[in-house]
């Protein structure tokens, strides 16, 4: 049977951000001296709460007697002791441990009074000007609704970080949106679904079969599936998802699927596909401005192309191959244009000539690619500043917009935009939007790289589209023949599975050698060796920073060699001793991936970055990204996440100087060859692969991966069928050049 005992939080002794397990120190509420362990979810309890603690006493093996907490209560401290623990704890913003006692000696028990009704008086304590004072009053009262929020949510199983995230958006009303309409929650906010807005609404009464929830289910549906990639969806298949996911019969859900179709929220296009009515303008948009730009003259100045690429070759020292110069004279003639290969396939030479001979003929260059990292390489690789396409383009905070677009596109004659498989949909459209006529645009990627994390298939459409003028790099060039790591991705995608170099004791790594496979059977035994490999020996072998460095890179997050699982173990050995910052589970020195675009900070999905600095009576915390600083909010790092590990996903158009990769027959959902192959080719100069041969065989063979659908092939070629409202007629495309 349940009991209660009653007690004020002492000290957090360990607290997990995302499922609030905590353990507590706590101190008898009428004797100070008695203490107990108290264990459980307890979102939103701070140190010098009073806590009334519903569950059961138990006996641990380990640590003796505990309460385990089933369920909480709180009431804020109301003696001198437990006010100053809780103002001094770095809860509200713009108080420290100095301010909370100079605030406390001056006020006594009346503290919390004084704030939360006579802000104005906290001008009387020495040091706390008016501005301050503001900020410690907004700061308590954000407290106190978050507070609200995370008590009514804590059922419901949803993360602190969330939870921040739930009042950075609706502010003191978030409360109040959840209860009068959960399902806006869901369509609204990345991370709170379908289901956890439907425990709220069942708990609230709406029944199974109401139009808001069949609403919310069929449009989560759709945004799942672009989570997945897919822009489009066969009926059949879709309904099946959609009766999954609502737990309702089918024929219920069609007949609203056919009134969201009448009012144009959803629309059919060939073979009975379904997509979003905005995925749709999407698609269509990216086809007109395609054929726009296909039709269009070329505003290049009279160019030689033999004569240039001769002079390129000079200038470079080596004759090109015939794969080269045909990439370049492509370039050079058609407006449009692609160029797709392995490493060491000679893209590096062709991009850095094609910059020489345009900058000669002082032709307006721009260089572009999705990510930061790919920027940076892309800058290196031609010696000519890239940028993100979000910088690129100019995105601006306030009006949500690209200043550069369809009505005042780039002054630009020739766009050059690198890693283009990791360009989804959204991002393809708004950058073709922009680029003006006249201009040239050439594509660069990798074709067997993983597509991009958002919806879409837009490289691999845009070659199948017949509008592109496409080159494909299959010769590895003398530097690639002599590197371990190049020879290794070719043989992937070959599907050539033949037994590798394996070695059983880290200590047997030859430092001459850019790649090992290094054996380890078990999670276990893998998450040992990658931890001595990223914290000792490879630090130690090539004096190198174990932070900056290495990169590991999981397929999947959970499981005992996950990301979840190595992040926990490499950041306790690599800064269990740096400072901890006390609201939250990062620690000086960390190193973060953020997880979601922040176009206001100027950080996105994806960007690596390093915790320099935090401030407790500010409550913020400084992170370097790309070599720049950003200050983040205590909202703002639900945002953020440890990156000792990181997915292969993320990892797209980046590069390391070591990767180090867990691979488990465990992981077999994921062993696909270009998932392994993305992973391979991230690293720069040395890749270890840490785990199963039979795992990499496995992975090797396995050619099958998720094909994405997408509605781009039916857009660029609609044979003869009716295409939905806005798309565009079937066009004869005009006549491509020669190959060279």
């Amino acid at each position: 049977m349940a009991e209660s005992v009653k007690g004020i939080l002492e000290r957090i002794i360990f607290r997990n951000e995302e499922t609030f397990f905590s353990i507590m120190e706590m101190r008898e509420e009428n004797d100070e001296q008695q203490t107990f362990t108290a264990c459980g979810k307890v979102p939103g309890a701070n140190c010098g709460e009073t806590l009334l603690l519903t569950g059961n006493w138990i006996q641990h093996p380990k640590f003796g007697r505990q309460f385990n907490v089933e369920s909480f209560s709180s009431t804020l401290p109301t003696d001198v002791h437990g006010i100053r623990r809780y103002l001094g704890s770095g809860l509200i913003h713009g108080i420290g441990k100095v301010y909370a006692d100079k605030i406390v000696n001056h006020f006594g028990i009346d503290t919390f009074d004084i704030i939360s009704t006579e802000s104005a008086r906290l001008r009387e304590v020495p040091g706390i000007g008016a501005e301050r004072a503001r900020t410690i009053k907004a700061a308590w009262d954000e407290q106190y609704a978050l507070r609200d929020i995370l008590i009514f949510l804590q059922s419901y199983n949803i993360s602190n970080a969330l939870c921040l995230r739930l009042y950075k958006i609706y502010g003191q009303e978030a409360k109040q949106i959840l209860q009068s309409d959960p399902y806006r929650v869901a369509r609204e906010i990345d991370g709170i679904g379908f289901k956890t807005a439907d425990r709220i609404a069942q708990n609230m009464g709406i029944p199974s079969n109401h139009i808001a929830r069949i609403d919310a289910g069929i449009l989560f549906t759709f945004s799942n599936l672009e989570l997945s990639g897919h822009t489009a969806c066969t009926r059949k298949e879709f309904l099946a998802l959609a009766q999954q996911l609502l737990e309702i019969g089918q024929e219920t859900i069609a007949n609203r699927l056919e009134t969201l179709i009448q009012f144009q929220k959803i629309n059919v296009i060939a073979d009975d596909l379904l997509q979003t009515s905005l995925i749709s303008s999407l698609e269509t948009t990216l086809v007109k401005q395609v054929h726009r730009l296909h039709l269009a003259q070329s505003a290049l100045p009279p160019i030689r192309c033999d004569n240039a690429i001769v002079w390129a070759q000079k200038r470079e020292g080596f004759t090109f191959a015939d794969e080269q110069i045909a990439a370049l004279r492509y370039a050079l003639t058609e407006k449009l244009s692609i160029i797709t290969g392995g490493p060491g396939t000679g893209k590096t030479t062709i991009l850095r000539s094609l910059v020489v001979i345009l900058s000669a003929k002082n032709v307006k260059i721009g260089l572009a690619a999705p990510t930061g990292r790919a920027a940076q390489k892309l800058t290196e690789t031609v010696g000519t500043e890239a940028k993100t396409i979000h910088r690129f383009l100019q995105f601006t905070p306030k009006t949500g917009q690209f200043f550069f677009n369809q009505e005042n596109q780039l002054p630009l004659d020739f766009i050059i935009v690198d890693e283009a498989s990791m360009i989804d949909t959204r991002l393809a459209t708004s950058l073709l939007n922009a680029i003006p006529d006249h201009a040239h645009l050439l594509f660069v990627g990798d074709i067997d790289q993983l597509p991009s994390v958002g919806a879409g298939n837009v490289l691999a459409d845009f070659i199948a589209s017949q509008r592109f003028s496409v080159t494909y790099l299959k010769q590895i060039f003398r530097q690639g023949q002599h590197s371990e790591i190049v020879q290794l991705a070719h043989h992937i995608i070959a599907g050539n599975a033949e037994v590798i170099p394996e070695i059983t004791d880290l200590d047997h790594i030859s430092p001459e050698h850019d790649f090992h496979f290094i054996t380890a059977y078990s999670p276990e035994e893998c998450t040992q060796k990658i931890e001595r490999l990223c914290t000792a020996l490879l630090p130690k072998l090539y004096k190198i920073d174990p932070v900056n460095d290495i990169q590991v890179l999981a397929p999947i997050h959970r499981g005992n060699a996950g990301i979840a699982v190595l992040n926990e173990k490499l950041q306790h050995t690599l800064s269990g001793s740096a400072k901890q910052i006390p609201w939250c589970h990062f620690r000086l020195g960390d190193k973060v991936i953020q997880l979601r675009n922040d176009y206001e900070k100027n950080i996105f999905n994806g960007d690596l970055g390093i915790i320099y600095h935090f401030d407790p009576n500010e409550g913020t915390v400084f992170v370097k990204f790309n070599s720049e600083s950003v200050q983040l909010s205590r909202s703002d790092l639900g945002d953020i996440t440890l990156a000792y590990a990181i997915s292969i996903h993320k990892s797209q158009g980046s590069e390391f100087p070591i990767v180090v990769i867990p691979l488990l027959t465990q992981f077999y959902v994921m062993l696909q060859r270009n998932l392994l192959y993305t992973a391979i080719t991230r690293g720069r100069n040395k890749v270890f692969i840490v785990g199963d041969p039979e795992a990499y065989n496995l992975a090797v063979n396995n050619k099958k991966s998720v094909t994405r659908t997408t509605g781009l092939p039916y857009y660029f070629f609609p044979k003869g069928l009716r295409p939905p409202r806005g798309a565009l007629p079937p066009w004869t495309p005009r006549k491509e050049s020669e190959t060279p």
